[in-house]
């Protein structure tokens, strides 16, 4: 991939861990009344792992970056089907994964930009017909 895109993957990134590890309320908030299911954010953190994985093979990403990155896959990997089932706003406040993710999270944020306190990423709002 060419410096550009791994430059958008690496934004990316950062701003998938900045919301896993935003406080759980944080969280809440920035979900407001959508309903987002457990198995997307689950496949997304997934996908975001996977795709870290190109980023440190081409030397966009330390590999104090990928221990963490790599970290928060295995944690999210032992989430199984039944836990990935329902609301993540429901997920947040039962399941213990999130606020193990949320530590992880923090941790690579920690290291990669010297503060876990980032900006949320920008909510895209579903626009009429995309139901």
């Amino acid at each position: 991939m060419n410096q550009l895109g791994d430059a958008n993957l690496r934004t990316w990134t950062l701003r998938v861990t900045a919301l896993l590890a935003a406080d759980s309320q944080d969280q809440l908030a920035w979900l407001g009344d959508r309903e987002l299911e457990t198995k997307d954010v689950v496949e997304e953190v997934e996908l975001m792992c996977r795709v870290s994985e190109g980023l440190a093979e081409r030397g966009a990403l330390q590999p104090a970056d990928q221990r963490h990155l790599r970290a928060i896959g295995r944690r999210i990997g032992e989430i199984d089907a039944t836990r990935r089932v329902g609301l993540w706003d429901n997920a947040l406040a039962t399941d213990a994964a999130w606020d193990d993710i949320r530590s992880l999270a923090r941790q690579f944020l920690l290291t990669k930009l010297g503060d876990w306190h980032q900006p949320l990423p920008r909510l895209v709002r579903p626009t009429m017909g995309d139901h």
